[in-house]
C-alpha cells in the first residue's frame, strides 16, 4: 500500500532555466535532492522530470552560476532565473575515483573537463581535448596521422628509466595505455616506435568529463598506479526526462597548416655548384643525378604540396537515444567518424562506436546500480612510409611523378618515385570492448556497499604489406620473390573486482566520511609478429601461408596480477575546517617474493577561510577562499612483467631439440620506486565570485630508481635492472584564473586561463661518474638535458665551423660533448574565451608553451652542399675569407674538414633552438536556431577550428613536434549541426 501511494504522488515537472537577463540556459543540471535523480536543461533551457512527492526539492546549479533550490509543492511548471556566478569553487561534483567530492571540499588538486569543453573540439582522441586547458598537464601530439600516439606528462617525468604514464580509468576499469602495435608493423608509419594511440578507442562524443588528479591527496588512494597521476574518464549516463534523440554531425577539411620555405630550384642549383668548388671538384658524380644533366636543371617541383600539401576530409556522426524515469534511466548512442589523409591515394581512418549507460535506483531508494559498455571497432589504411621527410628533403629538379600516360615516371632508372611507395600498406584493426558495473546497497542511512566490476578485451592487428613488383621501375624485373608482409597479433584482457564499503554520518559539528575496499586485477596479454617473403604472385602478399618463406619474429605472453586494500578517512568541521588520510597497500607480480608488497598514504587538509566571521566583517569583497596543504606517497611498477626473473629467448631448432638463449638475470630484490608528493594550495574568488583564482605549488620527489646496472662482459650479460639510490625532483607552480568580464543585455564574456612553470631536476645520483649514465645526466640538472659541443662560430678565414676544446687535450673529440643543454617546457599554459551575444556564442582558446627544442637538422641527416632540398635561410652562408656568418661553406661531402664540422653540428649547442609558439587551438562559432518554428525541435548550428594559427620563431614544419620529420598536426575547419527531438 505504501508503495502504491508514493506512486500515486509521482507528478511530472516542466519549466525552464534563464539567466537574468532572461536568456536560457542549456546544460543546467536539475537534481531532487538527496538523491542521484536528475536531467539537465536543453538547447533551449527547457526541462523535465517526474518527482517522487510534493516534499521534494529541486536543485538547479550549473557551473559559473549560483545553485538555487525549489520546493515543488503543488506545482507543475516551475521556471526558475539562476544567478551568474562564475567561481568553479561551489558546487561542482568531482570524481576522485573511489569517491566523488566537490571543488568546495576538496583537499587534493583535481582539474576537470566536461562535455561542454569536449564537444567545442573536432578531434578524434580524449587526450587531444585536454591540450591547454589543464594546468600541470602537458600533451604533445607526436606526429598528425590519423591514430598517432600523444606524449602526455602530469608534473614532469618521474623515473629516469621506466614509464612516466599516467594512471587511465574509464568508467572505473582501468586501461592499458601502452600501445598494442609493433615497431616491426608500424615504425614506419609512426616513426619513433610511438605506434597507434590506444586511447582512440574511446568515442570523445561519449565522454561525460575527464578529470586530472595530479597530488596526494588526490592519487595516493591510487598506490603505485597514481604515482605519475591519475586521468579519470567517464561516459554520458541517461537522465530523467521523456526520451529524447540527439542528433550530432560534422564534416570538414584538415590540411598541412605551415610549409617550410625551402630552396627553389635556381637557389638549389646555386648551392650545389658552390659546394662543388669548395670542394675543388670539377665534375659531378655518375650518380649525382640532380647536377648531371640527367635531371632537368630548369625543373621546378613544391614537394611539399605534391606530397603532403593534400587535403583530408573529416566526417563525424552521433546519434543517441536517452531518457528514464526517476528510478530507471537509459542511453544508447552510436557513433562513426572518418578522416581521410594528406596524401596521394585513398588511405583513411575509420571508426565505429556503440555506447550504452543503464542506471536504476529501487523505489525505497537502498538499491542502486549503473551499468555500461563501450564497444568500439577502429580500422586505419595508411602509407607504410611517411612522405613528410621527402617531401621536406627532395631535391627540387627531381623528376616529374608521372609519364604523359598517366603511369609512374621512373626517369630511366635515375630515382625512386615516392608514389610507387603508396603501394607500401599499413593497415591496423582493433576491436574493443569496456564494459563495468557498479552495484551499491544502502543498509540503513549512511551505510552502504558497494561493488565495481570491470572488464576490458582488445584485440589489436597491424600489417605492413611491400609488394616488390608493384613499387620498383619495371626497367629492373623485380618479382614478387622479393615482396613481403609483416604481421603484428596482439590480444590483451584485462578485469578488476572492487568490493567497497562507505559510512558517511554527523559527528559533533561536523560530517564523518568512512571508506574501505579492496582491488584485484588481472591482465593477460599475447602477442605474435611474423614476416612472411617470396610470393608466387603479389596478389598473395597480405597472406602469409602464401609466402615460400615464414617465420616468427617475436612471440610474447604476459600475465600481471595487481591486489590491493585502501581506505579513506574525511571530516568536514564546521563547513571550513577539512581533514583527508587515504592509504592503500599494494601487491604486484612485477616484483620478487618479499618486495611483492608496499604501502602508500596521504594528508590532506584544507581550512575554508572565507567561513571565518572576522574575514567576513572585514573582507566582504572575498566571496570563497581555501587554503589546502597535502602531503604523501605513492609507487610506480610501470616495469616489465617477470623482469625480476631469469628470461630466456628461443634460438631456433639444433638436432631437433629447441635452443635457448639467457636475456636478463635473477633479481629478486628490487621493489618499488616511492613518489613522495607535497603540496599547498591556495583558492579565491572575489566580488560575487566574478573573478576566481587559484595558485598551487607542488613538489614531488621519486627515489628508489629502477634502473639497469652495468655488470662485467664476463658475466654474459651488460646489465641487470635494480634499484638505485637516485632521486628525481619536480617542482612547480600553477595558477589558474576565471573572470565574468561582461554581462549585460544579453552580451556574456568569460575568461579563464592557465600557466605552469615546471622545474624537473636530477637531485641526486651516488657514483654517476663511473656509471654508464654519466653521459646522459647530471647531478642538479633536468632529465631532459643533452650534452653538447659548444660552437663557437664559423672561422672567418676558412669558412668552417669551429667548437671548443671542453676537456682542454687539444683536440675535438666525442669527449668534447660536455656543454649541458635543456630542451623541454619552461612554462606552458592556456587562454580561452567565451563569448555569447543572444544566440550567437563564440569560444576560442590560445594554447601556448615556453620551450627549447632539437632544430631541424636533428632528423634529416643532411648538410647545405649535399644532394637534398633544404630552408632558404642557408643561403645566408660563408662565401670568401673575411665574411661573418653563422652558416659555413658549402660542402658536397668531399672537403673532410667541412663535413666532419657539419657533422657535429647538430651534436652542438646550435641545435638547441627556441621551439616557443602560441596557437589558436580551438574555436567554435555557434548559433542556436529558435524553436518556434521548427516545431519542438531544438537544434544549433556551429563552425569549429582546430590548430587554425601558430606563431613561432621555429624554423620546421611544427613546433610541437620539433626535432622530427613528421607529419605534424593538421589544421581542421568542420561545419556541424546539432539536433535534439
Amino acid at each position: 500500500m505504501i508503495k502504491e501511494r508514493k506512486r500515486s504522488e509521482q507528478q511530472q515537472v516542466t519549466g525552464k532555466v534563464s539567466d537574468e537577463n532572461g536568456q536560457p540556459i542549456p546544460g543546467v543540471t536539475v537534481l531532487i535532492k538527496g538523491t542521484t535523480n536528475g536531467t539537465a536543461t536543453d538547447f533551449d533551457g527547457s526541462y523535465s522530470i517526474t518527482v517522487p512527492n510534493p516534499e521534494n526539492v529541486l536543485v538547479f546549479s550549473a557551473l559559473g552560476f549560483a545553485t538555487q533550490e525549489i520546493t515543488v509543492g503543488n506545482q507543475s511548471v516551475i521556471n526558475v532565473t539562476i544567478k551568474e556566478e562564475v567561481s568553479e569553487l561551489g558546487e561542482v561534483v568531482l570524481n576522485a575515483g573511489y569517491y566523488k567530492t566537490s571543488k568546495r571540499t576538496s583537499t587534493g588538486n583535481i582539474s576537470k573537463i566536461t562535455t561542454r569543453e569536449i564537444e567545442k573540439q573536432p578531434v578524434s582522441n580524449p587526450m587531444q581535448t585536454l591540450q591547454g586547458r589543464v594546468s600541470g598537464l602537458y600533451i604533445q601530439q607526436e606526429n598528425g596521422l590519423p591514430g598517432g600516439n600523444f606524449d602526455v606528462v602530469i608534473r614532469g617525468k618521474n623515473s629516469i628509466l621506466n614509464g612516466n604514464n599516467p594512471l587511465y580509468v574509464i568508467d572505473g576499469v582501468p586501461f592499458n595505455s601502452s600501445s598494442l602495435s609493433s615497431d616491426t608493423t608500424s615504425g614506419g608509419t609512426y616513426p619513433g616506435g610511438s605506434g597507434v594511440n590506444p586511447l582512440n578507442i574511446i568515442n570523445t562524443n561519449d565522454i561525460e568529463s575527464i578529470e586530472v588528479l595530479k597530488d596526494a591527496d588526490a592519487t595516493a588512494i591510487y598506490g603505485s598506479r597514481g604515482a605519475n597521476g591519475v586521468i579519470l574518464i567517464t561516459t554520458k549516463k541517461g537522465k530523467v526526462g521523456k526520451t529524447k534523440i540527439d542528433l550530432n554531425i560534422y564534416s570538414g577539411i584538415s590540411k598541412v597548416g605551415h610549409k617550410v620555405k625551402l630552396l627553389n630550384t635556381q637557389e638549389y642549383i646555386e648551392m650545389r655548384n658552390e659546394a662543388l668548388i669548395n670542394d675543388s671538384r670539377t665534375n659531378w658524380e655518375s650518380w649525382e643525378y640532380d647536377m648531371n644533366g640527367a635531371w632537368d636543371q630548369n625543373q621546378y617541383t613544391d614537394w611539399q604540396k605534391e606530397l603532403i600539401g593534400g587535403t583530408a576530409n573529416v566526417t563525424n556522426t552521433q546519434i543517441s537515444f536517452s531518457g528514464g524515469n526517476s528510478n530507471t534511466q537509459f542511453l544508447l548512442s552510436g557513433g562513426q567518424y572518418e578522416e581521410t589523409t594528406v596524401f596521394q591515394g585513398d588511405y583513411k581512418y575509420n571508426k565505429k562506436s556503440a555506447h550504452m549507460s543503464f542506471n536504476h535506483l529501487s523505489l525505497d531508494q537502498k538499491f542502486n546500480v549503473t551499468a555500461s559498455a563501450n564497444y568500439l571497432v577502429d580500422k586505419n589504411n595508411l602509407l607504410a612510409t611517411d612522405l613528410t621527410r621527402t617531401a621536406l628533403t627532395l631535391s627540387p629538379n627531381a623528376p616529374n611523378l608521372y609519364n604523359d600516360d598517366g603511369e609512374l615516371n621512373w626517369e630511366n632508372g635515375t630515382w625512386n618515385n615516392p608514389l610507387a611507395r603508396n603501394e607500401y600498406r599499413y593497415k591496423a584493426k582493433n576491436n574493443n570492448l569496456i564494459a563495468n558495473a557498479q552495484i551499491g546497497y544502502k543498509i540503513f542511512s549512511g551505510f552502504e556497499i558497494k561493488m565495481n566490476l570491470g572488464f576490458n578485451d582488445s584485440r589489436f592487428g597491424d600489417r605492413n604489406v611491400f609488394p616488390a613488383t608493384l613499387v620498383s621501375d619495371p626497367s629492373r624485373n623485380v618479382t614478387s620473390e622479393r615482396s613481403r608482409v609483416q604481421i603484428n597479433t596482439h590480444r590483451l584482457q584485462s578485469w578488476i573486482f572492487e568490493p567497497q564499503i562507505s559510512y558517511s554520518s554527523k559527528l559533533g559539528d561536523g560530517q564523518l566520511n568512512f571508506l574501505i575496499g579492496t582491488s584485484f586485477q588481472a591482465q593477460e596479454s599475447e602477442k605474435i609478429v611474423q614476416i612472411g617473403r617470396g610470393f608466387s604472385s603479389d596478389a598473395l602478399v597480405e597472406n602469409i601461408a602464401a609466402a615460400t618463406n615464414e617465420a616468427i619474429d617475436s612471440y610474447d605472453f604476459r600475465k600481471y596480477k595487481y591486489d590491493a586494500i585502501y581506505g579513506r578517512i574525511n571530516y568536514l568541521w564546521k563547513e571550513k575546517y577539512i581533514l583527508n588520510l587515504t592509504g592503500r597497500r599494494d601487491g604486484s607480480s612485477r616484483f620478487g617474493p618479499g618486495k611483492k608488497f608496499a604501502n602508500f598514504g596521504a594528508i590532506g587538509a584544507a581550512w575554508i577561510f572565507s567561513e571565518e566571521n572576522s574575514i567576513k566583517k572585514n573582507l566582504p569583497f572575498l566571496s570563497y577562499g581555501k587554503l589546502r596543504i597535502s602531503y604523501g606517497t605513492s609507487g610506480n611498477d610501470q616495469i616489465d612483467d617477470y623482469a625480476y626473473l631469469d628470461n630466456y629467448n628461443s634460438v631456433g631448432v639444433y638436432q631437433d631439440i629447441n635452443g635457448l638463449s639467457p636475456t636478463s638475470l635473477y633479481n629478486p630484490n628490487y621493489a618499488w620506486e616511492v613518489n613522495k608528493k607535497l603540496e599547498v594550495g591556495l583558492e579565491q574568488a572575489y566580488i560575487n565570485n566574478r573573478i576566481v583564482f587559484s595558485a598551487s605549488y607542488f613538489r614531488n620527489r621519486s627515489s628508489n630508481q629502477l634502473l639497469d646496472y652495468t655488470l662485467a662482459m664476463t658475466t654474459g650479460f651488460t646489465g641487470i635492472r635494480r634499484n638505485l639510490p637516485a632521486t628525481v625532483q619536480n617542482t612547480g607552480l600553477e595558477l589558474e584564473f576565471q573572470t565574468l568580464n561582461i554581462k549585460k543585455n544579453g552580451f556574456t564574456w568569460v575568461t579563464s586561463a592557465n600557466l605552469t612553470i615546471p622545474r624537473n631536476k636530477l637531485v641526486d645520483f651516488p657514483d654517476i661518474e663511473n656509471s654508464t649514465y654519466r653521459n646522459q645526466y647530471v647531478v642538479g640538472e633536468p632529465l631532459s638535458i643533452l650534452k653538447r659541443y659548444k660552437l663557437l662560430g664559423v672561422n672567418s678565414e676558412t669558412g668552417i665551423y669551429e667548437f671548443e676544446d671542453m676537456d682542454g687535450d687539444g683536440i675535438i673529440t666525442a669527449n668534447d660533448r660536455l656543454l649541458v643543454k635543456n630542451v623541454g617546457q619552461k612554462m606552458f599554459g592556456g587562454i580561452n574565451n567565451s563569448i555569447s551575444i543572444n544566440r550567437f556564442q563564440i569560444d576560442f582558446l590560445f594554447q601556448f608553451v615556453k620551450q627549447t627544442g632539437l632544430s631541424y637538422f636533428n632528423n634529416l641527416g643532411l648538410f647545405p652542399g649535399i644532394q637534398g632540398n633544404l630552408p632558404r635561410y642557408l643561403l645566408d652562408r660563408w662565401q670568401n675569407p673575411g665574411d661573418n656568418s653563422s652558416i659555413q661553406q658549402f660542402t658536397t661531402g668531399y672537403n673532410s674538414d667541412s663535413s666532419l664540422s657539419n657533422l657535429r653540428y647538430p651534436s652542438s649547442d646550435a641545435a638547441i633552438v627556441d621551439a616557443s609558439f602560441i596557437r589558436l587551438k580551438n574555436v567554435e562559432l555557434s548559433y542556436q536556431i529558435p524553436e518556434k518554428p521548427l516545431k519542438g525541435i531544438k537544434s544549433r548550428i556551429y563552425l569549429q577550428g582546430q590548430n587554425l594559427l601558430t606563431f613561432t620563431n621555429y624554423i620546421g614544419l611544427d613546433p610541437e613536434n620539433f626535432g622530427s620529420a613528421v607529419l605534424p598536426p593538421l589544421t581542421t575547419l568542420v561545419l556541424g549541426v546539432q539536433i535534439t527531438f
